[in-house]
């Protein structure tokens, strides 16, 4: 029985304990707990007063910003008021100032109305007194008001036609006069800045030999090297006694150049034979066919043309182995070219237009094939077609008159052509043909009725026509220098110009014995 007791007593003994630490704490923790309240509520409380006072301090603010935007409100109200009472002011004013005009206006119309009164009064006076007059001077003259009006008008026509004659024909003169001097000297200026060379004579082509043996080399067997030359090139080739040379024949420069240059590399290669001689016209007419359009790519960009097509470059290049009456062909459109850029400076044109007209006026003369055409109208067609503009392509059709000149740099273009070929030592003619082409030219005058005589003078550039002063009168002479100018233009062929001079008068003889 001990030890339960034991137990219990031990039991009751920690029961008791634990209740007894219990009590103690749960009083320990209740106490703490009224602490935190009690800190809690004076926390609260001092927030609160914070809150309170923030909300009273940006209630002011508030306010005061409200004030401020009320007074701000207030003043613009005030000063917009202030405005309208100083515009109303104002208006009032001009209100006042233009009643007043208006009355000022009323009283000055009232007045015109008067005035205008008396006007019409006073006129209707003075046109009785007018009509009166009218009357008493019709009495007096024998005219009515209708006819001394057209007597006048009719004197005052005569007098104004008289005066106007007289002012045209000083004006016409002075023009002549200015023109003239203004052609001339732009002429002259434009022949003087330009530098040319002389013409060569290269109707045939002459190639040098060392030695006459070697004709024989260049005939061969039975003349079969020659007529490998002759065919290959198209080309005659002239063997005479001429010691050191052998002569070129062809109508085509291209052609004897290609034979020229065929001969030489044959000579100088020493092969001589027809196959060698094939191979080496083929060859020199591909290297010829080369240096032409380079010849052409050179002459353009010396004349700063730029922009041709190269079919037109490679007929350029053409012109150097053609001439006309001995005159290079390039270096005559070359001279054209700057001839025509200096002229179109001095008139104020486009230099640069005229000189690629200038240069290309004569293509026509370098063609493939040969179409009858005239080479100013096929030169015209190629430029057409290779894409110039219509104003060089009129130039080049229009230098020879084959059709009517539409542009200023047509007209420059057949003058420049005129100079270059006219100036001295530009052209030459056989001796023969020379002579025929005067012949001709007196032959057309002498055909005229009334011509007695008839000389070509300054190398067939002026013809001087002597005529009957009884037949011929002096209108008829000028009729007569104009059909004799328009025929030598329409069937005969020349350079430059031709001048035609009729000259008539009347000489009276008497012998004293």
């Amino acid at each position: 029985m001990e030890p339960v007791s034991i137990i219990i007593g031990v039991v009751i003994g920690i029961i008791a304990g634990i209740a007894f630490a219990y009590f103690f704490l749960s009083k320990g923790i209740n106490s703490k707990k009224e602490v935190i309240l009690k800190e809690a509520k004076l926390e609260a409380e001092t927030v609160k007063k914070d809150k309170i006072l923030q909300a009273k301090e940006k209630f002011l603010s508030l306010k005061e910003e409200h004030e401020k935007t009320i007074n701000n409100r207030n003043r613009k109200l005030q000063e917009r008021e202030n405005k309208f009472n100083q515009k109303d002011k104002t208006l009032n004013k001009k209100i006042e100032e233009y009643n007043r005009k208006d009355k000022e206006a009323t009283r000055l119309k009232d007045q015109l109305t008067r005035q205008i009164e008396a006007f019409e009064k006073r006129k209707e006076e003075v046109n009785k007194i007018h009509t009166k007059q009218v009357q008493e001077l019709e009495k007096l003259s024998g005219y009515t008001k209708d006819e001394a009006k057209d007597h006048l008008v009719e004197a005052l026509k005569d007098e104004a036609r008289t005066d106007a004659m007289a002012y045209i024909q000083e004006i016409q003169e002075e023009a002549k006069l200015n023109a003239n001097k203004e052609a001339k000297k732009i002429v002259i200026q434009s022949i003087q800045r330009v530098a040319t060379e002389k013409a060569v004579e290269n109707s045939v082509s002459v190639f040098n030999i060392d030695s006459d043996e070697m004709k024989g080399r260049i005939i061969g067997r039975e003349g079969r090297n020659i007529r490998a030359i002759e065919s290959a090139t198209g080309v005659e080739v002239v063997v005479d006694d001429t010691p050191g040379a052998i002569m070129l024949s062809c109508f085509d420069p291209v052609r004897r150049e290609i034979a020229r240059l065929s001969l030489h590399q044959l000579v100088a290669d020493g092969r001589i034979h027809p196959a060698r001689i094939e191979e080496v016209v083929a060859k020199t007419r591909k290297s010829l066919n080369e240096e032409i359009i380079e010849t052409g790519k050179r002459t353009c960009i010396d004349l700063g043309i730029h922009g041709l097509h190269p079919e037109l470059i490679k007929m350029v290049g053409r012109m150097k182995y053609r001439s006309s009456y001995g005159q290079n062909l390039l270096q005559h459109s070359r001279e054209v070219a700057n001839l025509c850029a200096t002229m179109a400076s001095e008139l104020g044109l486009n230099p640069k237009v005229a000189k690629r007209a200038g240069l290309l006026h004569d293509i026509g003369k370098v063609p493939e094939n040969e179409p009858e055409l005239p080479h100013a109208i096929l030169g015209m067609k190629m430029a057409e077609k290779y894409g110039e503009k219509a104003d060089i392509c009129n130039a080049i059709g229009a230098h020879h008159d084959e059709i009517e000149m539409t542009t200023l740099i047509s007209p420059i273009v057949q003058v420049c052509d005129a100079i270059s070929g006219a100036r001295p030592g530009a052209r030459r003619e056989v001796v023969e043909s020379y002579i025929q082409r005067i012949k001709d030219l007196e032959n057309v005058a002498l055909a005229k009725e009334g011509v007695t005589k008839a000389y070509a003078i300054q190398a067939g550039r002026e013809l001087r026509v002597l005529v009957e002063s009884e037949k011929v009168s002096d209108k008829r002479a000028d009729e007569l220098s104009f059909e004799i100018s328009h025929q030598i233009q329409t069937e005969m062929t020349y350079p430059g110009q031709v001048k035609v001079t009729v000259i008539r008068e009347k000489r009276a003889v008497a012998y004293a014995k």
